[in-house]
């Protein structure tokens, strides 16, 4: 039998630069095709060249959607202890978490995804559920994203914030802004109704902090406790006439019609790993993708996104 056609798991991990976990991972979640030889498993090539091959595919089709496609759920259960074996969670919910997703599996990891906000997700990190948290939470005091967050939410917990993208946050007002809303400030007007946010999501942690600034409490505003779980959703109420404005960000509005934007924060976004785990293979993967011309290639021509610093280290805790 050929050489090639009698590939170890071991070769397999060493082809696609990851660990020997991480092709039993792939075994086990049907992701690779292999034979066996009594009882050792072994591949072949093609079976390695069809599996790169569909993880392209996934990876193209997950942004021409705009959303996850993936094989596993979207949703885990992070009220408990995260399991070894229950593989590499990323935490967050935008589409470039998705891809990223996508791409490590297509490099042997076991990549999958919890879809909550930037706080709980940096809680689910102090708790070990998830591996990866992402965050986009500003601080008005020092005017700074995530870092200030990651100190007081992980005390005493080495972590690395690395950045993925910078974004346009800002308000979704209905097509022609027909109520001239502009600023912060027009959140407390009596004509005005929003929708808003769930608790500890980075769009909600944005307008909580303005409001504070401007010596506003949220029980002023109209709608302020008619909360969604997504951009996407918020937006889309805005655009049916059942609020004048929300929070989100600027991809979003390009998505939605009857909708328009009014640009007001440029964002950093970030994730966050326990400094522990920095150099474990998975991570390494990660930021390997990350860096890489091709992954950063998949969103040149998407409007929203600067990824200017994709994979760079903006802060040690």
């Amino acid at each position: 039998m050929n050489e090639r056609s009698s590939l170890t798991a071991a070769d397999v991990a060493a082809m696609l630069h990851v660990s020997k976990s991480g092709i039993y991972g792939l075994i086990k979640n049907g992701e690779i095709d292999f034979y066996k030889v009594g009882r050792k498993i072994r591949f072949t090539e093609t079976n390695v060249r069809d599996y790169i091959e569909k993880s392209k595919n996934s990876a193209r089709a997950a942004i021409r959607a705009g959303s996850a496609a993936l094989d596993e759920d979207r949703y885990f259960d992070l009220s408990m202890e995260r399991r070894k074996e229950a593989g590499f969670i990323i935490c967050g919910q935008d589409l470039i978490l998705d891809v990223l997703s996508n791409f490590m599996r297509m490099h042997g990891v076991m990549a999958l995804r919890a879809y909550i906000g930037s706080y709980d997700s940096l809680v689910s990190l102090y708790h070990d559920r998830i591996s990866v948290a992402s965050a986009h939470l500003w601080d008005s005091l020092s005017d700074d994203y995530n870092v200030p967050y990651v100190r007081s939410i992980l005390p005493g917990i080495r972590c690395v914030v690395v950045n993925v993208t910078y974004r346009t946050q800002g308000l979704y007002v209905a097509k022609g802004n027909p109520k001239n809303i502009r600023t912060w400030r027009d959140f407390a007007r009596d004509d005005i109704t929003m929708i808003n946010r769930e608790k500890g999501a980075g769009a909600r942690v944005l307008l909580d902090e303005n409001l504070k600034l401007l010596g506003l409490y949220g029980s002023q505003v109209r709608g302020y406790g008619n909360e969604n779980q997504s951009h996407l959703t918020v937006a889309s109420a805005v655009g049916r006439g059942d609020a004048d404005v929300a929070v989100g960000n600027e991809k979003i509005a390009r998505q939605v019609e009857n909708v328009d934007f009014i640009p007001l924060k440029r964002e950093r976004y970030d994730l966050v790993v326990k400094r522990e785990h920095f150099e474990t293979p998975e991570v390494v993967t990660m930021l390997k993708i990350l860096r890489s011309e091709r992954f950063q290639n998949e969103f040149k021509q998407i409007g929203g996104y600067d990824i200017s610093d994709i994979g760079k280290i903006v802060a040690e805790t």
